[in-house]
């Protein structure tokens, strides 16, 4: 187990000290500034695009979506429209639900064995880290968008400012930086303590961890201590986005970390477990209203029995029924 996690963490080591050792020589910035961002992210459109489209091309004959309520029967039986839809709306507000405040997460329960007891118990905690990571993920995506976009949207700047509400310091603390570390920290503390969570983890549960932690230091570092030329970053961003990439000089090393992480991430995205993202619209167990009682759901793949006649089965299996004296209409 611990061999796990020494190879997801020098595998981000690795990253890192490739993007330091080619941030540092003006030939191989090039590289690490444009070649591999546009590299990952053809790699990030096409494999997330074939993913979703290799879920969709799967048949689901059948109505098999979780349930988590009464479902609809008599009429004077309440029963549960979002947990067990039956209608379409349903199934729109269970997957608004699910994707925005990660409902199933919500009431998820951890079952422990203390002095001879089962002990079912909810573990809100874990919802609120993962809340909290993925909405200031998500807030500090939009808030970049101020790099590649000019002029810079409304929205953006209205992110921009509710974030670093609070002023703390020049340049301003966002809240989403502290709210993601602090969630990071905990989901890695969860996977590194918690025996059973240790025993089931994989390097591909240890890799993505690490490697969004690096992303989210290295980002602190370049806007706290290591201080970038955020105008050369802008013109690189820019040129990204605009199919016409310039190098500009002095960005800085801590920059290039930055950037191969970031692509990293995109490259490694569509091949992991993070593609949860696409996949949740996918699922057959969420994506379907709860019909089998009112409809008949016919398998379209099944293909007809073959029936025999007697006379037919007779031939089949005429040596045996001689044998075992039963009667034949024919000889």
């Amino acid at each position: 187990m611990i061999t796990r996690i020494i190879v997801a963490f020098g595998a981000v080591v690795a990253i890192v000290v490739a993007a330091l050792i080619g941030g540092s020589v003006p030939g191989l910035q090039p590289i690490f500034g444009v070649v591999l961002p546009y590299v990952a992210f053809a790699v990030f459109l096409v494999g997330f695009a074939l993913k979703v489209v290799n879920w969709a091309k799967s048949p689901v004959p059948f109505r098999i979506p979780t349930t988590a309520g009464q479902e609809f029967s008599l009429p004077w039986i309440k029963w549960s429209k979002i947990e067990n839809p039956s209608t379409t709306g349903g199934v729109i507000m269970r997957m608004f639900f699910e994707v925005c405040c990660f409902r199933s997460l919500f009431r998820n329960m951890r079952t422990d064995l203390r002095s001879g007891w089962l002990i079912h118990h909810p573990t809100k905690w874990l919802w609120l880290l993962a809340l909290g990571f993925h909405y200031s993920f998500l807030i500090i995506a939009l808030r970049h968008l101020r790099l590649f976009v000019q002029p810079v949207p409304g929205f953006v700047e209205t992110l921009d400012a509710v974030d670093g509400m609070f002023q703390i310091g020049i340049p301003p603390i966002y809240l989403t930086d502290i709210i993601i570390l602090l969630a990071l920290t905990g989901l890695l503390i969860r996977r590194l303590f918690l025996p059973k969570m240790r025993f089931m983890s994989l390097v591909a549960d240890y890799f993505p961890l690490f490697l969004i932690l690096g992303i989210v230091i290295t980002g602190l570092l370049m806007r706290f201590v290591y201080r970038v030329d955020i105008t050369a970053v802008k013109a690189l961003a820019n040129g990204i986005a605009s199919f016409h990439p310039v190098m500009p000089k002095g960005i800085g090393t801590i920059f290039f970390v930055h950037i191969a992480l970031v692509s990293t991430l995109l490259a490694y995205f569509p091949f992991s477990k993070l593609m949860h993202m696409g996949g949740v619209f996918m699922s057959p167990t969420r994506n379907l209203a709860n019909t089998n009682r009112m409809e008949y759901h016919e398998n379209p793949w099944r293909k007809p029995p073959k029936f025999h006649s007697y006379e037919e089965y007779e031939d089949m299996y005429r040596d045996y029924m001689k044998e075992a004296g039963l009667p034949l209409e024919r000889e």
